[in-house]
């Protein structure tokens, strides 16, 4: 099931179709994921990086939920999802946990998004803001979310006891990168 947003909302929502398996195996995947693998990390507040970055090949069924993210940004953009780049991190944010509001517009992002791989209840929701519009959505498995990178954002204490994870998402032109 997918959802469209209009023009005058913050964001876009879709639906990852049938991703309760895939999610699992991509959390049991970070979770196992070696050393090695961890490209960098970045973001450090609160005793924690917010950014996490893995090397694609390294969890398997990542490249799924890169080519669905990939196909919605281009649908959203109206422009070919083979002439979109794009970025991604993980965000394993853990129980007592917030993500400060901040922004993707250091570069030449054109769209940002953020996919739910694991969401416990109390987990934290995410809240986008233009001006004095604040948008709150609470995330399940399987969701994308769609929003401009200059758009304010951060999600809310992890009030569960478990991990929640998601992953973040930065769109550009493939022929605009240097």
């Amino acid at each position: 099931m997918t959802e469209m947003a209009t023009a005058d909302t913050l964001y876009t929502l879709h639906h990852c179709p049938d991703c309760a398996a895939l999610n699992a195996a991509l959390c049991a995947a970070f979770l196992s994921c070696p050393e090695h693998a961890v490209l960098r990390r970045s973001h450090y507040f609160n005793g924690r990086y917010e950014n996490i970055y893995i090397a694609a090949d390294a969890l398997p069924g990542l490249s799924a939920v890169l080519t669905q993210a990939r196909n919605f940004a281009g649908d959203i953009l109206g422009i070919a999802s083979s002439r979109l780049r794009l970025g991604f991190w993980f965000n394993a944010m853990h129980p007592g946990a917030v993500t400060l509001a901040h922004a993707h517009d250091d570069d030449d992002e054109l769209l940002s998004a953020a996919y739910y791989l694991q969401v416990p209840a109390r987990s934290g929701d995410l809240l986008i803001h233009e001006g004095a519009q604040c948008a709150r959505i609470s995330p399940q498995p399987g969701l994308f979310v769609f929003f401009a990178p200059q758009r304010l954002h951060e999600v809310t204490r992890n009030d569960s006891d478990q991990l929640r994870l998601s992953l973040g998402i930065n769109f550009g032109l493939a022929d605009a990168a240097g």
